[in-house]
């Protein structure tokens, strides 16, 4: 089953995300499908970009956000990226 999550990056102490699709059974860091976005908590307020197309085109083939993404997606200005 595939997921939309988040995969770390940065250093120690400095951590960055990358928003990605993928298999579920892979190590969070691990091999993902496709990024469609990033996080950085580190900014005040914390910066989300996600591409609403992709993100949009990946729910509708079956991949499910997890609970993190969920709140960036219900949270973002954009309307129209529910998933079902």
């Amino acid at each position: 089953m595939l997921r939309i999550r988040l995969k770390r990056t940065g250093s120690r102490n400095q951590p960055s995300y990358r928003i990605v699709v993928a298999d579920s059974r892979k190590p969070r860091d691990g091999r993902f499908v496709e990024q469609i976005g990033h996080y950085n908590p580190r900014l005040d307020p914390p910066e989300v970009v996600i591409d609403k197309e992709k993100a949009i085109e990946w729910i509708q083939k079956g991949a499910q956000p997890s609970e993190a993404v969920q709140r960036m997606i219900d949270q973002s200005p954009e309307a129209g990226l529910e998933a079902n």
